[in-house]
């Protein structure tokens, strides 16, 4: 054993011993944040429009701030924008996570010096924590790769401007440059096309030990190396053991991965946003991603299905239940007040708090009163690819109200398949029956005869490549919406198809 890898065990061990400390008293821990978080802006100009200085407690705050998405709090980071100071938080933020808007163009997510120390933190820790679970250390002596967007940065009234990524990619520590893959020239490089090949240059003679990133972006990754050596990733890099994701849902890739590979890979899911590291993976044996409630992030749920009710009931940790979809509802020590992320999630586990995220509160389907979720459709489509042993590379769900040849509407899954099962109809069929044990809604509209069951749609290779590079999104932290409540990603899928 190397020196590094019993410093990694024995650093380990303190800082699960830490988590634990706070892990074990969430509700105290949460009320810590929330007082901590009301004092320190309550000078701002967030805090005296929102009396900040007579908020006493949670109810206090609900009756004086609304939720809000980045659209209706945009007044306030404008004024940040514009180079304002303690506007949203103390001070100015050091960082602006720009990111792609849905309505009105780019967001600019603002990082303060007490929120960034969180991100690295967060991604350091769930490492150490499956280092103290697992006892195995031996990777810290190999290569590691993150692929992640540019850190090239650029300047708004004096506050940097870069992708979360980018940003994060200045902060590796000390102890880890030597071993970090890509170059800092390599991981400059914009386009993505060219930039993979440029690591896959730099990573195949390597011992690549550990490797980060959104699945999608990582298989494409994979496949160029297989392309260029003609090798399996995992005889390529023989002591290649961890895969560390974030994004998306990593069951849909994994029988794909395992035969780019090889063999099996540990994994470890994270849960970040340019709004907070809010959940890792912290064991091998139990589902879920430990909530990070001593991490300067005050929590709010919300049932979903209420959601977009006046008056909708806001709660904290200490009330939720197992298995309830949920609207995760924060506010930060960068600055963000009652902010709605957009995120649905799911408890697994309420000692300690751990989650799924089950999808986005604006990506559903219920076109037809059935509200269907991404966590549905993906397991779903998990349990049919163990059943039929099949394998994809992307898949997404969209309503056909209107059929063409008539008849009743139904679901079109937009399936590229890297194998395809024997026969479609089966597969649908399987599919169909599995959402309806699911969803007790959508049970009730296909046995009305209100839906007809769903419809595979086969699409050719590289077409979610194909229409991310379309819209200008190919690579770094982009990912296609899994479900859609209308059919603007489903019909550019289809009108690309040779």
């Amino acid at each position: 054993m190397s020196v590094k890898s019993f410093s990694a065990k024995i650093f380990a061990k303190v800082i699960v011993s830490q988590i634990n400390q706070w892990s074990e008293k969430p509700v105290e821990t949460q009320q810590k944040v929330f007082d901590k978080l009301i004092s320190e802006a309550k000078n701002t100009a967030f805090g005296k429009d929102h009396g900040f200085d007579d908020i006493k407690s949670f109810k206090n705050f609900t009756e004086r701030v609304p939720v809000r998405d980045y659209e209706e709090l945009k007044p306030y980071v404008e004024q940040v924008v514009a180079g304002k100071e303690n506007v949203l938080w103390p001070g100015k933020p050091i960082y602006f996570a720009k990111t792609s808007g849905t309505t009105s163009g780019a967001k600019y997510i603002p990082l303060t010096k007490e929120s960034m120390p969180f991100h690295i933190e967060a991604a350091r820790n769930a490492i150490l924590c499956y280092i103290h679970e697992t006892g195995k250390a031996d990777f810290v002596n190999g290569k590691m790769i993150f692929l992640q967007g540019s850190p090239e940065m650029s300047e708004k009234n004096g506050i940097k401007v870069g992708r979360l990524s980018g940003i994060v990619a200045h902060y590796v520590p000390s102890y880890l440059q030597k071993n970090r893959l890509p170059s800092w020239e390599t991981n400059c490089i914009e386009d993505w096309e060219t930039k993979v090949d440029a690591i896959v240059d730099e990573t195949k003679d390597e011992n690549m030990t550990v490797i980060s990133g959104i699945p999608s972006w990582v298989q494409m990754y994979f496949e160029k190396l297989q392309q260029r050596t003609g090798k399996k990733v995992g005889d390529l890099f023989k002591n290649f053991n961890l895969f560390i994701y974030g994004g998306v849902n990593y069951e849909p890739y994994r029988s794909k991965f395992e035969n780019l590979i090889g063999r099996k890979v540990d994994s470890i899911e994270l849960f970040p946003a340019s709004e907070g590291f809010f959940a890792f993976q912290d064991s091998q044996k139990q589902k879920g991603m430990l909530l990070l409630l001593n991490s300067g992030i005050f929590y709010e749920f919300i049932e979903a299905n209420s959601f977009f009710e006046e008056d909708a009931k806001r709660i904290t940790i200490g009330e939720v239940e197992l298995g309830v979809n949920y609207v995760m509802i924060i506010s930060t020590n960068a600055g963000l007040w009652a902010y709605n992320l957009g995120d649905t999630v799911q408890f697994t586990s309420l000692a300690p708090y751990r989650v799924i995220v089950s999808g986005r509160i604006k990506h559903f389907i219920s076109a037809f009163g059935e509200h269907v979720i991404g966590k549905e459709v993906e397991e779903a489509m998990n349990k049919a690819i163990a059943k039929f042993g099949f394998s994809i590379s992307e898949f997404t769900v969209a309503p056909q109200i209107t059929p063409q040849n008539g008849g009743l509407p139904y679901h079109e899954w937009l399936v590229e398949f890297e194998q395809e099962p024997e026969n479609i109809q089966k597969l649908s069929e399987f599919l169909d029956q599995e959402m309806q044990k699911q969803n007790s809604y959508y049970y009730d509209l296909i046995v009305g005869k209100v839906l007809q069951p769903l419809k595979i749609n086969p699409l050719k290779k590289d077409s979610f490549h194909k229409f991310m590079k379309s819209q200008g999104k190919l690579g770094g932290q982009n990912k296609v919406a899994r479900l859609s409540n209308d059919r603007k990603i489903a019909d550019a899928l289809i009108q690309i198809q040779p």
